[in-house]
């Protein structure tokens, strides 16, 4: 017969564990536990068995020991972990790829029916088609404004309502109309808040970003750095290819303004002494452009000479029988 532990000692064994765990991993995923039921975590433990340890509890307990392991290991970094550790949360610890771990948590949902008081996750929509009720359960769409009409036997919805929107209670008719539908609309399972990982606290979203989601981020703050030289003329290696271009259109309307001349402003002066030379710069493309088109012309001008010279020659035929 197993002994039953005392609250006492189940305390103990529940902090020996979460230090124990503290101490071989460095990936942890804060996630979600709202509506979770018992039989669906088992399922989510089997499915990340391997690398990966869910654990619940209290968030009390948790704080409590997160704390007395930092202040005997000397390890602060966990300490971040504290101010995550709000409403109905537990802990994912992993040795494995997170973004592996993350996707294999969230497909672990179970449809649920919209219970009465939750609030929404999801906006729901009922779309127009027949419900299959009778016409005696119009009562339930009256109460909700819906529109319908009895077509063959049933009531059929008209248009699409919107029956719930995100965050919202879900009041007792638009329950009673969803039990009725045989609908299901919302879906629960375990959502991860954070991540955490040696000490650094980030939100799943990181786990997604692509190598063009960080050239792109890399590129936008590069920007705003040479932006910003520019704009307060502190020089930067961001800054550094614009500044050199602008001191260079500087130096170059100086020496076109003045009788200062260098190497590389004699083009520009030659330019504006004879405008003539900018046609010359252009007259290859329009010289090819001219060229091709040649042959064409040539072959339009002799389809026009022929038709003038076969009506020569008939001329000249009828005139001998004159």
């Amino acid at each position: 017969m197993a002994v039953k532990l005392t609250k006492m000692q189940k305390k103990m064994n529940y902090d020996a564990k979460l230090s124990r765990l503290l101490d071989h991993y460095t990936q942890i995923l804060v996630v979600g536990a709202d509506n979770v039921g018992s039989n669906q975590l088992q399922n989510i433990r089997h499915g990340l068995r391997g690398d990966s340890i869910v654990l619940m509890g209290k968030n009390t307990m948790m704080k409590r020991t997160i704390r007395l392991h930092a202040e005997k290991t000397g390890n602060k970094d966990v300490l971040n972990l504290v101010p995550l550790l709000v409403g109905n949360v537990g802990l994912v610890f992993t040795k494995g790829d997170l973004k592996e771990v993350s996707d294999v948590v969230a497909k672990y949902k179970v449809a649920a029916p919209a219970r009465v008081g939750l609030i929404a996750p999801i906006d729901v929509v009922v779309p127009p088609g027949s419900t299959g009720l009778d016409p005696s359960q119009t009562s339930f769409f009256q109460v909700l404004n819906i529109p319908t009409k009895i077509n063959k036997g049933t009531v059929e919805i008209i248009t699409p309502v919107e029956l719930i929107q995100k965050g919202e209670k879900v009041g007792s008719s638009e329950a009673a109309l969803l039990t009725k539908l045989g609908r299901k609309p919302f879906s629960y399972g375990l959502i991860v808040q954070y991540v955490y990982e040696n000490g650094s606290v980030f939100t799943p979203e990181v786990l997604y970003l692509t190598e063009d989601d960080l050239v792109e981020k890399f590129a936008v703050g590069l920007s705003q750095v040479a932006a910003f030289s520019l704009a307060v003329s502190y020089p930067s290696l961001a800054a550094a290819p614009h500044m050199i271009v602008n001191g260079y259109k500087n130096v170059l309307s100086m020496a076109v303004a003045t009788e200062y001349s260098f190497k590389h402003a004699e083009k520009a002066k030659e330019y504006l002494k004879d405008p003539s030379k900018f046609e010359a710069a252009a007259a290859p493309v329009s010289v090819g452009a001219s060229s091709s088109g040649a042959p064409a012309a040539v072959e339009k001008e002799q389809k026009k000479e022929e038709p003038v010279e076969s009506s020569e020659e008939e001329v000249g035929l009828m005139g001998l029988f004159d």
